[in-house]
């Protein structure tokens, strides 16, 4: 399988000082990112994410480990490593009196991008900025100054796009605009990497999605993989007649009452069958009207473990 990222033990150790203690940011993650696909990396406030971003991009020394880029060591074939990645960072840093063009320009000419394969009008167009070439960044919405650093980040056409919070204060018609651009990147063979507070966009968009909680990797499968992981169902049931009070035994096995007409249990379908879940109201003389799961989803899985690693 050919890498677009690969980390070996990556170690990052921050100085500490007489008012403020050493930290180690990373402890020694080894992670493995495949061409091609979206990828996701999800993690609390202070996990690591930034650190690790960072030293993929060239902008933070790590202190042990290996971290390659489209094959290229971040340390000595440093040039070619970040020729090969593009940032979206969560700050928005552009200068508030250049113009798109002339930011998308600007950009270009520091990657040594010869002016005749420049491709400035092409990723404005992309971005939905066309109309905006030539006004000043200031004057743009936060939703546009995002999708201008996509531009930006994408001027020298790395093979990997990295989207530290991307929509981060966008708005939902702006997000799901966003990611329609990312999504034809991807198809083109770009190989998104992502993090994201918003976990229903990452179980929407990524392939894969590891999850590192205060320093260290807690999970790193396919997303299908990580949601089976959770063995907990909810069976919501609608009955045909209006019920106060439970009975006595569909309580003890857990049953509750989720409003007057409808009754509700958390199951494990790996110990028990929903058809002996059914028949047991059934026995009660209750008749259902209606059957209803509740499947776990990202936000589950992402809680449960970051809980465990913390405990």
């Amino acid at each position: 399988m050919e890498l677009a990222i690969s980390l070996t033990d990556l170690v990052k150790t921050y100085r500490g000082s007489a008012k403020k203690p050493e930290k180690q940011a990373l402890k020694g993650i080894t992670l493995d990112i495949p061409r091609g696909s979206i990828f996701g990396l999800l993690g609390p406030n202070g996990a690591g994410k930034s650190t690790l971003i960072n030293i993929r991009a060239g902008l933070v020394y790590k202190t042990s480990g290996t971290a390659k880029i489209w094959g290229y060591d971040t340390e000595t074939q440093s040039r070619m490593a970040r020729s090969s990645i593009g940032v979206v960072p969560q700050e928005l840093n552009l200068d508030a009196f250049f113009t798109p063009r002339e930011l998308l320009e600007l950009q270009a000419g520091l990657y040594g991008v010869p002016a005749a394969e420049r491709r400035t009008d092409e990723l404005l167009d992309a971005v939905d900025l066309t109309d905006k070439a030539d006004a000043y960044a200031r004057t743009l919405s936060g939703g546009m100054r995002r999708r201008l650093m996509v531009a930006k980040a994408f001027v020298h056409s790395p093979p990997v796009l990295v989207l530290d919070e991307p929509t981060a204060g966008v708005d939902v018609e702006l997000r799901k605009s966003l990611w329609e651009y990312v999504r034809r990147l991807n198809k083109e063979g770009v190989t998104v990497l992502l993090t994201t507070h918003y976990l229903e966009e990452a179980q929407e968009l990524c392939d894969r999605i590891a999850i590192i909680n205060h320093g260290e990797l807690v999970a790193n499968d396919s997303k299908e993989n990580l949601l089976r992981r959770i063995d907990n169902k909810k069976l919501i049931l609608r009955i045909e007649r209006d019920i106060k009070e439970l009975p006595e035994n569909l309580r003890a096995q857990g049953w509750e009452l989720a409003g007057e007409r409808h009754l509700a249990v958390h199951y494990k379908p790996s110990q028990a069958a929903v058809d002996k879940l059914l028949r047991m109201v059934q026995m009660n003389g209750l008749t259902i009207a209606d059957v209803s799961v509740e499947e776990a989803d990202l936000e589950d899985i992402f809680l449960q473990l970051t809980r465990r690693a913390l405990a």
